[in-house]
């Protein structure tokens, strides 16, 4: 590790850490499996790590990080506010930040303010408000000097690494076109108890609910429309067309979400991605990229390149589990002074899945200038959130009745584009 020390703003003051050396004191916010393993990564990933403090809204589910880190009481928190206590506590100098992505750019923005190293887990949120949300507090990381990495573990996973660098080098030529999957079966569902308040119970089956969520293209699936992007050196795309629908996860445990989506994502120089995700049991799994050039095919996940610049890759036999891995680059970071802050990138890669969800809902393409610019919808929880309160599930989108936040009348007309022809808004 580089030599030196890093001064880092904190709620009570500023905390300095010698470069690799000084204890990293770590709080966990959010202590469910992903949180849990989050917890286990980091503490693995580098010397010096600590867990120190754990915040939940369910007290059953901080008490196996409590009991496996030794955590004592007066540093475990429960409740929705619970967040505010690590935040509060002057020698925790990095945040793991992974409760439902529905709180995560309220609970960034905090531990920002705060004064807080980063990790949070993907997606980092669920909407358009969420999304400038998350971009103003990687902004403002960037001025204090604060690292931020979020759980797209592919970015630090070496056969990535490696097949993006060589797709920036121009091994497949310009790239022409790409496809993307996550299908899949089924995951846990948390059935419902009786007397459970709506709030309890919708957090606790976090997975099935848009505005806790974002849907599985936006849970899941922004793993691979981030490798996408990656490819395309993080220009976004410009045009999104989206389908899906809800045809096998249909009872009510199964919330609001669809089961099902197929978007297609055009980039500048009309540079067409097809991105297909599903959660459907008895179905082919297909989780994977492939770029498409001028010159040769890469598939990234598999580590080749098929074409002029054949190549594949070949492991060196010390890989370290990815997920290891991207705590280990945040620490390092922190340590060497230069603070990574992948927050702007991810929030534009977990856009994408946002919009492709809402073209999807709503059966309209748009733009994403549009989208940015004009789409009013705002997922984010009310301050004064309480797990006994009532929320009821909002119906499931029905595609051509679904209306886009912010889609004006005229937006809505469809317009004639010659005789027999309608073109949607």
């Amino acid at each position: 590790m580089a030599a030196g020390s890093l001064m880092i703003s904190g709620a009570a003051g500023p905390l300095a850490f010698a470069a690799g050396s000084d204890t990293i004191r770590v709080g966990v916010i959010g202590c469910g499996g992903r949180g849990s393993g989050a917890a286990q990564n980091c503490a693995e990933s580098s010397s010096g790590v600590k867990i120190v403090a754990l915040a939940d809204a369910f007290g059953d589910r901080l008490q196996g990080l409590k009991k496996k880190f030794s955590v004592p009481d007066d540093r475990c928190f429960v409740g929705l506010d619970a967040y505010k206590q690590v935040l509060a506590l002057p020698d925790v100098n990095l945040v793991i930040l992974a409760a439902p992505p529905g709180f995560r750019p309220i609970h960034l923005a905090a531990a920002v303010a705060a004064g807080k190293n980063v990790f949070m887990e993907k997606p980092v949120c669920v909407c358009p408000a969420g999304y400038k949300m998350v971009v103003e507090a990687s902004e403002q990381a960037q001025q204090k000097k604060l690292a931020i990495v979020c759980g797209t573990q592919r970015r630090h996973q070496a056969i990535y690494v490696e097949a993006m660098k060589r797709i920036h080098d121009g091994a497949i030529g310009d790239i022409v076109s790409a496809q993307c999957y996550w299908n899949m079966g089924g995951l846990w569902v948390n059935q419902r108890k009786p007397g459970q308040a709506d709030v309890d119970w919708q957090i606790r089956n976090w997975l099935y609910f848009t505005w806790l969520s974002g849907d599985h293209i936006v849970e899941q699936h922004v793993h691979n429309l981030d490798v996408v992007n990656w490819a395309f050196q993080d220009v976004q795309p410009e045009t999104i067309h989206g389908l899906g629908g809800r045809q096998w996860r249909t009872g009510p445990e199964y919330g609001n979400i669809f089961d099902h989506f197929g978007v297609e994502f055009i980039y500048p120089n009309d540079v067409r991605t097809i991105s297909m995700c599903r959660q459907i049991d008895r179905t082919t799994d297909n989780v994977s990229e492939r770029i498409v050039g001028t010159k040769g095919v890469c598939q990234p996940d598999q580590g080749r390149i098929q074409g002029e610049n054949a190549w594949s890759y070949k492991s060196s036999g010390r890989e370290v589990d990815p997920y290891v891995q991207e705590h280990a680059d945040l620490i390092k970071s922190i340590r060497d002074g230069k603070p990574l802050n992948e927050g702007k990138r991810i929030a534009d890669s977990t856009l994408c899945a946002i919009m492709g969800r809402e073209s999807a809902y709503s059966r309209q393409q748009f733009k994403r200038a549009w989208f940015l610019g004009r789409c009013t919808l705002d997922l984010l929880p009310p301050a004064d959130l309480k797990l006994s309160d009532s929320k009821p599930v909002p119906a499931f989108a029905v595609p051509g009745v679904y209306q886009l936040a912010g889609w004006t009348p005229e937006e809505r007309a469809p317009k004639a584009r010659g005789k027999g022809k309608k073109k949607g808004a």
